[in-house]
């Protein structure tokens, strides 16, 4: 991509559930949490090498679990460090804040800012999959696309995101569902940090369709196709059309 286009990076915060040697201890009894929605985004590695490949300038990744620290938390939030966590003292949780979580942000925050100076804009796109039925509740829909309602560019890039998902194949695809854009979460973070130059959009999968054995067919490549669609559209508009 031409230094002059926009810069794309992708992040995946909750790709896997490995807990390291040192914190093992206090996951003991903890398998079921540790394979359950709470501690991994199940596929969302697996999709974000995909979307990697494809169209990112720059990624980030994350295979430790959740439930260690979650790195789409900011420090302080309620649900920063889980009940496995929350009872360590503080040194520990210090230990594990500059081991895992710092370093990961300031990776991101850096590679952000580095990329604004040669970059009209950031496009941040946070990989995520949610699970199908929380609290007895179904989520009836496949796609979410979360942005800060706020902000113009994030209002009309999610816009064209979910018109291009809907024209490329049928999956239900939701604005600012199942969650908030604006909740707390590293996007928010970068926001208040960069400005408009950034678009912070978090992509929420359901988890259904790993397991029912769609993901590596028609939902990969609409989600592929659909980011072709803007991609296309980005470039008209850097060499001198409208998007």
């Amino acid at each position: 991509m031409s230094p002059a286009g926009t810069f794309w990076l992708f992040t995946c915060e909750h790709g896997g559930n490995r807990v390291p040697p040192r914190w093992r201890e206090c996951f003991r009894g903890a398998h079921a949490a540790l394979e359950s929605h709470r501690g991994w985004d199940l596929g969302a590695l697996s999709l974000f090498r995909t979307l990697l490949r494809r169209y990112a300038d720059a990624g980030f990744h994350a295979t430790v679990t959740r439930l260690l620290v979650d790195l789409n938390r900011s420090e302080g939030h309620p649900r920063h460090f889980s009940e496995y966590t929350r009872g360590l003292g503080h040194e520990a949780r210090e230990r594990i804040l500059a081991k895992f979580y710092r370093p990961y942000r300031a990776a991101v925050s850096t590679c952000v800012a580095e990329a604004l100076t040669s970059h009209p804009r950031v496009v941040h796109i946070g990989v995520h999959t949610f699970t199908p039925v929380l609290a007895g509740r179904e989520r009836a829909f496949e796609v979410g696309l979360l942005y800060d309602p706020s902000r113009r560019a994030e209002r009309a890039w999610t816009s064209g995101w979910a018109a291009a998902l809907r024209g490329c194949s049928d999956l239900r695809v939701r604005r600012n569902q199942p969650y908030r854009g604006a909740s707390d979460g590293l996007t928010t973070t970068l926001r208040r940090r960069f400005g408009p130059r950034y678009l912070g959009i978090e992509l929420e999968v359901n988890q259904a369709l790993w397991r029912g054995g769609r993901w590596d067919g028609a939902v990969r490549a609409a989600l592929v196709e659909s980011l072709a669609v803007l991609h296309s559209r980005q470039e008209l508009a850097r060499q001198g059309g409208r998007y």
